[in-house]
């Protein structure tokens, strides 16, 4: 008893420090601008875009930054991904989607570098990018001949992506997500609180004045949803880190994931591609395992591949797209990202 209260009392000191730390500053700003991507950004123009140029090396380039501004786990993205490829889009944009958008889009990007730093962010936007084209590459050379029986059905749609007002919010929207824990980088928790007041004073006199009420009511509904969605997951697993952290010994963590070797990017890259991470869970994951001494590289591979792949979403990728497809799709990220993480081990430790 002695020992699961021990387990208990570290997963709610996990919990009261998250929930102290990053609530009002990351995740309120960070749930508003989900919301505002969802309300304000046209899909639609995206998704057509990937149908038109289907079998083209440009479509990579448009499935990589659509991917930026879908906030969705390995298993959620599933429907998206699969209602593109099925509408007409090749099949290298419609599974860089279907890993980016998990993996690298702007709500765990901005999230990262709240809690691992500028640096890791970087890494990991850099790392995503590289990865995306070559996700798509593999799967676009690997079915090749099937590819060329396809037809596009999307229709091309020629709208802006997004008006005036919609990115000019947006633009603020991120500016107040990010200004607390960067202008304020090592100050008091008041100061980031000041700073997050005084942009949270700016949004809403922007928003008042140029936002018509309709378009807020549908921004607050979308926003309701990611916060329905993913702020319980985040909660549970914020406090199964702690756990896990009172669990792992901080020596195996140093001999198996430590340093920057082959062997322990593979291991992160394992670890992660079987592990469920619900969007943004993986960053307060990666940063207990490095203060236990996880590796700079291990730890990006993992940030990568975590979020991007899990056991659940490889069955759902087979069932959805074809036992084939998995069985390179997986293989894949799990190469790549092992590579990656072992690279930029080099470079980052």
């Amino acid at each position: 008893m002695e020992v699961f209260a021990d387990l208990l009392l570290a997963g709610l000191t996990a919990l009261k420090d998250y929930i102290a730390l990053h609530v009002l500053t990351c995740l309120i700003p960070a749930f508003l601008l989900a919301g505002g991507i969802v309300t304000f950004v046209r899909r639609e123009t995206i998704i057509s875009y990937l149908g038109a140029a289907a079998r083209k090396l440009s479509s990579f380039g448009i499935a990589t930054g659509g991917s930026f501004f879908i906030s969705a786990c390995s298993c959620t993205v599933i429907p998206v991904a699969s209602g593109i490829y099925y509408g007409g889009a090749g099949v290298g944009a419609a599974f860089i989607l279907l890993w980016a958008a998990p993996a690298a889009n702007i709500l765990a990007l901005v999230y990262t570098g709240q809690i691992l730093g500028a640096e890791m962010v970087a890494a990991r936007l850099i790392s995503a990018l590289l990865m995306s084209f070559a996700v798509g590459l593999v799967m676009a050379y690997a079915f090749y001949k099937e590819e060329k029986t396809r037809v596009s059905t999307v229709q091309v749609s020629r709208g802006p992506l997004m008006s005036k007002k919609g990115v000019i919010l947006l633009l603020l929207l991120v500016a107040w997500l990010v200004a607390p824990n960067y202008i304020v980088s090592q100050g008091p928790y008041w100061q980031k609180v000041a700073v997050w007041a005084i942009g949270l004073l700016v949004v809403a006199a922007y928003v008042w004045k140029f936002i018509d009420r309709e378009r807020i009511k549908a921004w607050l509904r979308e926003t309701w949803w990611f916060v329905r969605i993913i702020f319980p997951f985040l909660l549970a697993g914020v406090f199964v880190v702690g756990i896990i952290g009172a669990l792992l010994p901080q020596e195996w963590i140093q001999t198996w994931l430590g340093g920057a070797g082959l062997r322990q990017s593979f291991l992160a890259t394992l670890l992660g591609s079987v592990t469920y991470f619900a969007t943004m869970t993986e960053a307060p994951f990666v940063d207990t395992l490095m203060n236990l001494g996880m590796g700079k590289g291990p730890a990006l591979a993992l940030l990568l591949t975590g979020p991007g792949i899990s056991l659940p979403s490889w069955l759902a990728i087979a069932k959805v797209f074809g036992i084939k497809k998995a069985l390179v799709y997986v293989p894949t990220i799990m190469v790549i990202g092992t590579m990656v993480g072992w690279i930029a081990g080099f470079i980052l430790d």
